[in-house]
């Protein structure tokens, strides 16, 4: 019997082997501060268990394929708050922004194709691109200067033939970069010199603490190829739900995903009947969650760049840091903080950066950092990753 090439081009999840060392130092008695992984403790809103608990139907039937009508329409008043005006055929329902993200990808792209993405990216951009036959061809974002992109002439020598599409994330995971308008424009020329689609994963839409936000939902010119990501997870801490969404107005384009959505039958019931409430959560909420999130970046960014050698520019939005450490590798300094390293018998894990790169050899001596811990836990957590960095750097010269 066979295994299929196709998945075997997927990588594994780089973050595995630390997970074991991580639990190899709970084991032994320490406390581990997790800021490997995005997984918000903001508090979800009340709204949606309360409308799982009130569900009252006598079958727990099948939703449509293209989603709850109800949050279609809870959707398209969001969208309306940002000055984007979708028709309710122009939003499908998806299980999360990953499978809004994989069906972009099965839809736009045929076997071979490629796709132009910023570096450092969501690590499992790579994962969906390797299982159907599509190659990510990165373009390479530096530390030194924020992240933001290269000029146009230097993406533009990264088309080839068989380019069919731009994916970019913004806010940025994993680098924290909001793109400037300017930005956001020059992408939008390049894909309608080139003939490219836009596919814009824009789930951390909310999180921006300095500057201006531009959707590519805003830029009249390229509608027309814009496919838009999005997700409930980040924004109201509702990872679980796995409740995301997928927008165009290009309707041949929706006409297609939506074949791929009754394929897969539907995204379940009782989780799109929560989101609804979760998107008529006052406005207050987000802005609460804004204000927390920016006082953690700034008690986590703080504490970073006190260590001499550390390259890293005060991140703009979503809740992650990256920095270039002054070592040889990030996953050896990791492990010897998981292993060998403790105050008070604490320690911390972030999560090393290569796995987010595409070119070979790219951030190994990285980090990304999430900051999804309470201020004064996440604090704690600052000064050991401090402490434990200059040691490790005394231990190493």
């Amino acid at each position: 019997m066979r295994i299929s090439k196709r998945i075997k081009n997927v990588p594994a999840s780089t973050i595995m082997e630390l997970l074991t060392y991580s639990a190899e130092a709970k084991k032994s008695g320490k406390k581990v501060y997790h800021l490997n992984i995005g997984q918000p403790d903001i508090k979800t809103p009340d709204g949606f268990f309360d409308a799982v608990k009130n569900y009252k139907e006598d079958v727990l039937e099948y939703a449509l394929s293209e989603g709850l009508p109800e949050l279609i329409e809870a959707i398209q008043n969001y969208y309306k708050g940002y000055d984007i005006n979708f028709a309710k055929d122009e939003i499908l329902i998806v299980n999360g922004g990953s499978e809004a993200l994989l069906f972009a990808m099965l839809t736009i792209c045929n076997e071979g194709d490629n796709i132009l993405v910023p570096e450092p990216f969501y690590s499992n951009y790579n994962s969906f691109a390797n299982a159907v036959g599509v190659t990510i061809r990165p373009v390479t974002t530096y530390a030194e200067n924020g992240f933001h992109l290269p000029s146009k002439e230097e993406i533009v020598s990264r088309i080839d033939k068989n380019t069919t599409a731009i994916l970019l994330s913004n806010p940025g995971n994993p680098s924290g970069v909001v793109y400037t308008k300017e930005e956001i424009e020059m992408i939008s020329e390049i894909a309608k010199e080139n003939d490219l689609w836009i596919i814009a994963d824009e789930v951390y839409r909310e999180f921006v603490y300095e500057g201006e936000y531009t959707s590519f939902g805003n830029i009249k010119e390229v509608e027309d190829r814009v496919i838009i990501v999005d997700s409930v997870s980040k924004r109201y801490s509702a990872c679980g739900a796995r409740i995301g969404s997928i927008a165009s107005k290009n309707k041949e384009v929706m006409t297609e995903l939506l074949k791929l959505c009754q394929a897969r039958l539907s995204v379940p019931t009782l989780e799109q009947v929560g989101a609804i409430e979760l998107y008529k959560t006052p406005t207050s909420y987000l802005t609460e969650v804004n204000e927390e999130y920016r006082e953690r970046r700034d008690v986590l960014y703080n504490e970073l760049v006190k260590v001499p050698g550390v390259i890293c520019k005060k991140p703009t939005g979503a809740f992650y840091i990256m920095a270039k450490l002054p070592v040889k590798s990030a996953d050896d300094f990791v492990k010897w903080l998981l292993r060998e390293f403790e105050i008070d018998g604490q320690t911390v894990m972030p999560c090393p950066a290569e796995g987010f790169y595409g070119t070979e050899g790219l951030g190994k001596d990285e980090i990304r950092l999430a900051y999804v811990l309470d201020k004064e836990t996440l604090a704690d957590a600052a000064r050991i990753l401090k402490e434990g960095l200059t040691e490790y750097l005394k231990l190493n010269k």
